[in-house]
């Protein structure tokens, strides 16, 4: 109930996993009733329904898109959604919603690319956008004095399939990759 509660009083957002397009309108619009504040999670349909996620300035968590998932919601699922989604204007972050995020999540900003989206506007997808949905952009997201000292240092670019993190530095301490 206190969870609830605070979503109710617009302090914390409403978590809304959604991936038919049908699921995603309609949680809009209770949303929208209960003047309470919603971020979409997966959002595999999204790109049915881009422009009215946009016009009601709702943030999107899109994936998982590369694995298959057995339901027949996510048959849909693709990284052109993430593309008409980010065209659209809405505020999209990646995820890989998978028990081993770290095999995949390099991957997602590379097909995001290829399917469409520049280097920059895939970049944000995994830094700024997801701190932004979480309201944490004060701490994390972007490199600024202030801000948590939390990066990786590739050995060559990161969109590069071959590049591997070289090292790792997380509140400004270095941390064993190994």
């Amino acid at each position: 109930m206190e969870v609830i509660a605070k979503v109710l009083k617009r302090e914390i957002p409403l978590h809304a996993h959604a991936h038919r397009a049908d699921d995603i309108a309609t949680i809009i619009r209770v949303a929208k009733e209960f003047d309470v504040r919603l971020v979409l999670i997966h959002c595999t349909e999204g790109h049915k329904i881009a422009d009215f996620i946009a016009e009601a300035g709702v943030p999107a968590v899109v994936g998982p898109t590369m694995l298959w998932v057995s339901k027949p919601e996510t048959r849909e699922r693709s990284f052109e959604t993430v593309v008409k989604l980010v065209r659209a204007g809405v505020k999209v972050a990646l995820q890989t919603d998978s028990l081993t995020p770290m095999l995949h999540f390099q991957l997602l900003p590379m097909y995001a690319v290829k399917y469409g989206l520049t280097r920059e506007e895939a970049f944000r997808c995994v830094t700024m956008n997801p701190a932004e949905i979480l309201g944490i952009e004060h701490r994390v997201g972007s490199l600024e004095r202030g801000k948590d000292a939390d990066i990786v240092v590739w050995s060559g670019d990161p969109f590069d399939f071959y590049s591997r993190p070289e090292m790792v530095f997380i509140n400004g301490r270095r941390v064993n990759i190994d």
